[in-house]
């Protein structure tokens, strides 16, 4: 069945661009959350929008027995609860489920590999998708390793398109989720493995946070904008406040999270990666190795952490019993599969230093937590305090000026400037100048997965992490977690569940003379 003509001329000029040659995904882990909430439904929308080809195929491995019929009525309830495009469309869904398959498989199992590669031929044979193949790893990590090795040994490791048109062998693709390892060794442990059946150029390191609109939108801002690049600079701004906060808990995942806690999960790389998209010089392209490469060049500016730093400059902190929207919460300890003695971090705050010529003496402050009041990423530019000389009789106080990305839930932008307030006196208050995606553009952002989807499909590696990017931010990140474990804590700063975090944390930026912005 062909899929339904989309009659809307933008979506059709998005389509020519934007079109990947067929190909087969083969999402491994394909019984999981992540497959279920986001990879099935991204891949759905972009259907729906008119960006896969009709041939595009989806095979999902698991360990679970499952037929084609059963995996394609799971996909469709997934779809009809997960997708922002909903209710599901019949006829495009009916066209969108018949490249939908399954191969049961252990991961470890040879076996399987090869049924698998016996499935991806019957597939290029019947359904023309010129044996491209993306393999997604939606697994635990540790069966990043054994997967990778399995796919080298039948056959499916390193392929990659000339654009020749003589080639007939298509290329092979690998997306690895985060966590990327646990520290620097096993960072390199990682990389090294899948390079020794995956080039570089194939390996295609995903970080969701690089695929959200408001994340993109901030080099656009940046470099399309003459206004503010020559302010973006340590003569004009005074600090960098960059914020995630989650309201949710554990929600189930006690297992991952007493091996990662909050540094890993987070500041390793959400975080980093933001930190990079600020600190950045302009790029001579947009293009994947162009913007890489200034990424990197922020990255070696921030210099690891001494253990006598780690102490002044870094903290970290678990929730106790609280209260989230009026809901009581139990501490981290009491959560279901954590130890009662656990010294797992769930927030950390972290004053890091960007040593070039642009950003020397800013402090970039970091924080992000579990249990705090509510559910919001956000990078705020605080600029320096203009000379009070000229309302030196003005009876308020003047605050500085700031910038801030709305990174979720309300995605867009603020800046903050002083006006005179109406009547004939001389009185300033700070007023919001606001930018929102939902009422600019009247449409809904797309989800993160589907552009790093998109991209992946269509060979382009600029919001993917490369190599040395990765084992650079796990340098900064493991002097901290070594200072910690030679600290060898019995114990660990706590802070109330539905509060901002532990006092340490406004203890460290008051030393500066700095508050966290209020939000």
């Amino acid at each position: 069945m062909q899929r339904p003509t989309i009659a809307n001329p933008l979506r059709e000029g998005l389509r020519q661009q934007l079109t990947p040659e067929p190909c087969v995904i083969v999402i491994f882990g394909a019984t999981g959350d992540l497959t279920h909430r986001k990879l099935i439904p991204a891949l759905y929308n972009l259907a729906r929008d008119g960006l896969l080809p009709h041939e595009t195929s989806v095979v999902g491995v698991a360990r679970r027995p499952k037929s084609d019929e059963e995996f394609r009525a799971e996909m469709g309830k997934s779809v009809n609860e997960f997708s922002r495009s909903r209710p599901i469309q019949s006829q495009l869904w009916e066209s969108f489920e018949e490249g939908l398959f399954y191969v049961q498989s252990e991961f470890h199992d040879l076996e399987g590999f090869k049924r698998l590669k016996e499935k991806l031929a019957q597939i290029d044979k019947d359904r023309s998708t010129e044996h491209n193949y993306l393999f997604y790893l939606a697994t635990p990590p540790e069966a990043y390793p054994v997967i990778a090795t399995n796919l080298g040994k039948v056959g499916l490791g390193t392929r990659e398109s000339t654009r020749d048109p003589e080639q007939t062998h298509g290329w092979n693709r690998i997306v690895v989720e985060k966590p990327f390892g646990r520290d620097l060794r096993s960072a390199r442990e990682l990389n090294r493995q899948l390079h020794a059946v995956f080039s570089e150029r194939q390996i295609y390191r995903i970080d969701h946070y690089l695929g959200k609109e408001t994340v993109q939108n901030l080099l656009v801002f940046r470099f399309a904008n003459i206004i503010f690049e020559p302010i973006w600079n340590r003569q004009y701004i005074d600090n960098v406040q960059l914020t995630v906060a989650e309201s949710l808990g554990l929600e189930g995942r006690s297992s991952y999270y007493e091996s990662a806690g909050t540094i890993r999960d987070m500041i390793q790389n959400h975080m980093m990666q933001l930190v990079c998209l600020v600190g950045m010089e302009p790029p001579v392209a947009f293009d994947a190795d162009a913007v890489r490469d200034e990424k990197v060049k922020v990255l070696r500016a921030i210099h690891p952490l001494t253990r006598e730093q780690v102490q002044t400059r870094v903290v970290r902190a678990q929730y106790s019993a609280g209260a989230i929207n009026g809901e009581p919460v139990p501490g981290y300890c009491q959560e279901p599969g954590v130890q009662p003695d656990s010294i797992t971090d769930t927030y950390v705050a972290i004053k890091l230093f960007v040593d070039n010529w642009r950003w020397a003496g800013v402090p970039f402050y970091l924080r992000t937590g579990k249990h705090l009041p509510k559910r919001t990423t956000e990078i705020a530019l605080q600029f320096k305090q203009v000379p009070h000389l000229l309302f030196r009789r003005t009876t308020d106080a003047l605050e500085a000026n700031s910038l801030v990305i709305h990174i979720q839930p309300d995605e867009g932008t603020t800046i903050k400037v002083a006006s005179k307030i109406p009547g004939p006196l001389m009185r300033v208050r700070p007023v919001n100048m606001d930018f929102r995606y939902g009422t600019s553009f009247g449409v809904e952002p797309a989800d993160a997965y589907e552009r790093l989807l998109l991209d992946a499909m269509l060979g382009d590696s600029t919001l993917f992490t490369r190599r040395d990017e990765v084992e650079r931010a796990w340098e900064i990140v493991s002097s901290i977690l070594d200072a910690w474990r030679e600290e060898a804590a019995a114990d660990i700063p706590k802070y109330e569940a539905g509060s901002w975090g532990p006092e340490q944390a406004d203890r460290m930026i008051a030393r500066d003379g700095r508050t966290w912005r209020r939000l």
